[in-house]
């Protein structure tokens, strides 16, 4: 095995270095996935009132 087989290791300088792909932004996708949960919440517990499953 030769030596470049192992990639070198990330430091916080090369990893703040780096361009950002696009992924989520911290605050503004915590509110939206509180939304959506709640969101998916009230739409389950409305079916299974709908279904009589309760």
């Amino acid at each position: 095995m030769t030596a470049s087989a192992h990639p070198a290791p990330l430091t916080a300088a090369s990893a703040s270095a780096r361009p950002r792909t696009g992924g989520p932004d911290d605050r503004r996708s915590e509110l939206v996935e509180q939304i959506a949960g709640w969101a998916l919440a009230v739409v389950l517990a409305m079916l299974v009132t709908r279904l009589g499953l309760l």
